[in-house]
């Protein structure tokens, strides 16, 4: 995978992803939108990634969107007076995904839909955008150096990238809203407090951590079950009724227990590491996706 704006490496079945204009401290551009929805799309297909890290080149992880662009900065085509029949209509008309469709909201539905771990690794600030398109990711580690800042209201507009639906899932709907309200620059410790980090890293050992992490998550696990993990978590816990996810677990276990379940059930009489052979490019169970 080659990019403009993003650098990549895939070391043991880990993919770093890095967010790669460093002279910028990475500032947001809609190049890069493309080419991250484009990076989290393929890893999802490339069975040789178990996981996959994100963070920033240089001393920022992302310091928001460019705004020195000509024109909107946000890319927006301002002739248009789209309406909310043409988001739920023509989403997919080219006129609308150029001109009006938020390009970190695409980031984070291409996140949400990975069927790989996603670990972010905040190594800098991490504003604006560099801050919500955190939040579709599994966990966040944040470097002694990192600094969150949801500052849209500064500048009179509002959170996007899906953040809507993610941030007050992680952190609760007050804590959510007291953020974004006052749109300060946080300190990590105050997201350790609110629950949007796991952890504060040493800044010289974050990628270790988040590599030892995501190793963690990845070894001696199926591909097909961490998937379809992933996919119930995101997706289950927003339904109305614990029904549904009965629905979908049932499946989920009668499906996995007849794939790699078998080879686990063995390793594990056993006493023998597994051998897992199920590929989500080729082996998902045939009610996925069921959304």
């Amino acid at each position: 995978m080659t990019y403009a704006t993003l650098a990549t490496q895939i070391d043991d079945g880990i993919l770093t992803l890095t967010l790669n204009r460093p002279e910028q401290m990475n500032s947001f551009t809609v190049e890069m939108a493309h080419e991250l929805v484009d990076c989290y799309q393929g890893a999802s297909a490339n069975d040789a990634i178990k996981a996959i890290v994100v963070t920033g080149a240089g001393k920022a992880f992302c310091a928001g969107m460019d705004l020195t662009r000509p024109g909107n900065v946000l890319g927006l085509n301002e002739d248009l007076a789209p309406t909310m029949q043409d988001m739920e209509n023509r989403l997919d008309d080219p006129e609308i995904i150029n001109g009006v469709r938020d390009t970190g909201g695409m980031i984070s539905l291409a996140v949400f839909e990975c069927t790989k771990p996603v670990i972010g690794a905040i190594n800098g600030a991490a504003v604006g955008i560099g801050a919500t398109m955190t939040l579709p990711m599994d966990v966040r580690l944040a470097s002694d150096k990192a600094r969150i800042g949801f500052v849209f209201g500064r500048i009179g507009i509002v959170p996007e990238a899906c953040s809507s639906w993610f941030l007050p899932r992680i952190v609760g709907i007050s804590q959510a809203l007291e953020w974004v309200y006052c749109a300060d620059i946080l300190e990590p410790e105050e997201a350790l407090r609110g629950g949007l980090i796991k952890a504060i890293v040493p800044h010289d050992e974050l990628l270790a951590e988040a590599h030892k992490l995501a190793y963690r998550m990845t070894r001696n696990r199926s591909p097909v079950a961490t998937a379809l993990m992933r996919q119930m978590m995101y997706r289950n816990s927003a339904q109305p009724d614990p029904l549904v996810a009965h629905q979908v677990d049932s499946l989920a276990m009668f499906y996995t227990s007849i794939g790699d379940g078998k080879e686990g059930v063995r390793s594990f009489l056993e006493k023998r590491k597994p051998d897992f052979k199920g590929r989500v490019s080729t082996d998902m169970p045939p009610f996925y996706p069921w959304w």
